[in-house]
């Protein structure tokens, strides 16, 4: 007989399980930032470099995001029944998806460089940038890989493992940026390699990790994966890969359209995206940690805790983010004058920080629901509702603001914000609407 499920209940478990995975994601971050503060001192060029790099990964590392919560979900619905040989085989199947996937990416990045010129992009800033985005472009492997593995860390109980691991990675890549940019001159180039070593590196720990440890032994046991696995994680990540593609797309076309304005503008949203991405792990971790409590509960048939588990995201999240909005609106101008000593560049960060407060509770409450959703295993309607809201919304906003009405970056950025509020009224209610005691009997019947 099971306790009835409360809010209150659920805030530990949840600060417990979000907690280790927004440190472990603000390691992935903080090597783009790294990026970005050794790139800085090389001039404005380089750092929109960077810039333009950034805005096609996002859709990639988007894309494969939709691949690794699927693995993720699946690993703790298994965990949540208490069956390790599925937890096993969800793994296995899903690292090779991984692989496949990463290869895929890092092939299609390649393939985008020629269309970057016929995009718009600053000639100067092309002049220059080939090298690093072949070496980001083959990042993406080794990145995928260990997120991967980091899934299965996560998904029993081993957050903090992957903490550790994944600051291999952070703590060799300072002293390898400096060296490769500025000891080495190696320029940009530099940059991309080191992030290729440290990725590397914080992926061989961990497989040593896994293969290894005596804890981890239950999910190493033998088990027959077969491609029926691979294509079934394939076809429910589809979907999602997607809706997240979708996202991380109009993303990095509000990257792109920025890039129309000059690099100027360019160099101030990197600064930006760079910074303001260390709030990103606050939505994105509690999103992680609300599909993997969700997919427990799922798998353990406690229905009656799904909505507790939302709700107390909802508290966590918009505390934390509240206190962010507020680093960037005080502390904004500071931050653009740490990464740059060019008077326009900091003027236009310090005001694209203020825009980026402003969108930090919306872009928290969406993010955490479309968790929510994941963890229940609803992958299509989700995402509609963000293909819509960004691309359908957001951008066409985007355009008319910045570039028609002529607002410039500051109006490219409002209209996107306009498409995260609409999703984040959407997808709340879609989950309510699925976890009503009607539907859910529906669903067990």
């Amino acid at each position: 007989m099971h306790s009835q499920a409360t809010t209150r209940a659920e805030l530990a478990p949840l600060i417990r399980l979000s907690v280790p995975l927004m440190v472990g994601l603000t390691a992935a971050l903080l090597i783009g930032v790294v990026d970005t503060v050794m790139i800085s001192p090389l001039g404005t060029v380089p750092l929109a470099a960077a810039g333009v790099t950034t805005a096609v990964l996002i859709i990639l590392i988007s894309a494969l995001w939709g691949l690794l919560t699927v693995i993720s979900v699946q690993i703790s619905q298994a965990e949540g029944a208490a069956d390790p040989a599925r937890v096993a085989l969800a793994f296995r199947s899903g690292l090779l998806l991984c692989l496949i996937g990463g290869i895929l990416a890092a092939a299609s990045m390649a393939a985008v460089y020629p269309l970057l010129g016929p995009l718009g992009q600053p000639r100067e800033v092309l002049d220059i940038l080939l090298p690093y985005w072949l070496s980001m472009a083959l990042w993406i492997v080794p990145f995928t890989l260990f997120f991967g593995l980091k899934a299965l860390f996560d998904a029993v109980d081993w957050p903090w493992t992957a903490v550790g691991l994944s600051y291999i990675g952070v703590v060799v890549n300072i002293p390898a940026n400096y060296t490769f940019i500025h000891v080495l001159d190696m320029g940009i180039l530099g940059a991309g390699l080191a992030s290729i070593l440290s990725q590397s590196l914080s992926l061989l720990a961990a497989w040593i990790v896994v293969t290894r440890s005596e804890g981890l032994r239950p999910y190493r046991q033998a088990v027959a994966v077969a491609w029926a696995d691979v294509r079934a994680q394939l076809r429910e990540s589809v979907p999602l890969c997607l809706g997240y593609a979708g996202e991380g797309g109009a993303y990095a076309m509000i990257g792109l359209m920025i890039g129309w304005l000059g690099a100027e503008a360019l160099a101030a949203h990197q600064i930006v995206n760079a910074i303001g991405g260390l709030a990103y792990v606050i939505p994105l971790g509690m999103a992680g940690a609300v599909s993997i409590r969700i997919g427990n509960a799922v798998g353990a048939g406690r229905p009656d805790r799904l909505r507790p588990i939302l709700k107390a995201s909802f508290l966590m999240v918009v505390i934390w983010l509240a206190m962010a909005s507020c680093v960037f609106i005080f502390g904004g101008r500071a931050l653009a004058e740490a990464m740059s000593d060019d008077p326009a560049v900091i003027t236009l960060a310090a005001t694209l920080f203020i825009i980026m407060a402003m969108m930090q509770i919306t872009d928290g409450i969406q993010g955490t629901s479309l968790g929510a959703l994941r963890g229940m295993s609803d992958m299509n309607r989700p995402t509609v509702i963000t293909l819509v809201a960004y691309w359908v919304i957001a951008l066409p906003a985007s355009y008319a603001l910045g570039i028609i009405f002529d607002f410039g970056a500051l109006g490219i950025w409002a209209g996107y914000t306009l498409g995260l509020a609409i999703a984040a009224i959407a997808l709340p209610l879609r989950f309510w609407r699925l976890t009503a005691p009607a539907t859910m009997k529906a669903r067990e019947a």
